[in-house]
């Protein structure tokens, strides 16, 4: 199961449980309709309880990041298993947005409103 939120850019999306391919769909559904407006959003993933996932999500998800790897500005992941952690720096290969793995939400949230200089 999935909770969302948006608020300006930023997408936040829990995993809550087993991340299945219909939470998946949710997803992907919630970013398409953003970029279709030509919106560059950040995700804020919050993956701290996350049971597991189902074999056909993760095939799902290979195939979204490489087919809208540089749709995002930013990814903050939010996690503490080192296998989730290992997972979100190989998915760096698939994406051209700036990827940052935490264990702390304040220090993503941080990350994410920060604003560089061009």
């Amino acid at each position: 199961m999935i909770t969302t939120d948006q608020s300006g850019s930023l997408l936040t999306v829990t995993v809550l449980g087993e991340f299945t391919l219909a939470d998946f769909k949710e997803f992907e559904a919630l970013v398409l309709a953003k970029v279709s407006h030509g919106a560059t959003p950040d995700l804020l993933f919050d993956l701290r309880e996350m049971a597991g996932f189902t074999v056909d999500m993760a095939w799902e998800e290979i195939k979204f990041s490489r087919q809208h790897g540089g749709d995002f500005r930013r990814i903050a992941v939010i996690t503490d298993s080192q296998w989730v952690t290992w997972s979100a720096w190989l998915e760096q290969l698939f994406v051209s947005a700036d990827l940052e793995v935490f264990d702390d939400e304040d220090d993503a949230q941080a990350w994410l409103a920060r604003v560089d200089a061009p």
